[in-house]
């Protein structure tokens, strides 16, 4: 991934850590802007439309980056995440861990494994923004189903077979065969897998789980 499409926010109260991180990322070629506050980052930020990351110390006066962290969770705004710290511990770099944190590194820390987890997080960054973008898509081609074909369809990734469907909504099982060729065409699939592959990315639920 090149640095030039990627942007790194800094969020550290130190200025010399601001500093010193801006210019390795800078040396590398990615875009980066410093906060020295937590509260200072939320006020001035907005989603960047490319791949990105935050590096957050974890020590911070009084919201912290774990803080930091939480409230961005909070938003709904996925953001990979990497804590710098001087004054770390292990229960506060698993609790960060678990909370969806790239990494956790202790300072001064090795520059190349710094590099490396910053790429790590952009790439991060890349996969959550075109999964993103695959859930847009399959949703507008679920908003272009009648409601009738949603229904066909609902009872097809349940396992349902054509005559069954047609009996369950008192239509012919020719008419079910032509709402599931427009469910197939209209979801982009060829196959009853990929469909329910589709849902399944979605949370689009089966109307039954039993075919008895």
């Amino acid at each position: 991934m090149s640095g030039n499409e990627s942007k790194v926010y800094i969020v550290d109260d130190d200025p010399s850590v601001r500093e010193a991180v801006t210019m390795l990322l800078k040396s590398e070629g990615y875009s980066v802007e410093t906060f020295p506050s937590g509260k200072i980052f939320l006020e001035s930020y907005s989603e960047y439309q490319g791949p990105a990351c935050a590096i957050l110390d974890v020590k911070m006066p009084g919201f912290t980056g774990l803080d930091l962290q939480s409230e961005l969770i909070t938003r709904g705004l996925d953001l990979p995440i990497i804590f710098i710290t001087g004054h770390g511990n292990i229960p506060m770099s698993v609790q960060a861990i678990k909370k969806g944190a790239v990494n956790f590194l202790s300072k001064p820390f090795n520059d190349e494994d710094f590099l490396q987890t910053v790429k790590e997080a952009l790439n991060q960054s890349s996969r959550l923004r075109q999964n993103r973008q695959l859930k847009v898509s399959i949703e507008k081609r679920f908003n272009s189903l009648t409601n009738r074909e949603y229904e066909v369809m609902s009872y097809l990734i349940a396992g349902w077979i054509n005559k069954r469907i047609g009996f369950k909504l008192n239509i012919s099982e020719r008419t079910v065969k032509a709402h599931r060729k427009q469910v197939f065409t209209k979801m982009k699939v060829e196959s009853l897998a990929e469909l329910v592959r589709l849902t399944e990315k979605v949370s689009i639920q089966p109307a039954e789980t039993s075919i008895t």
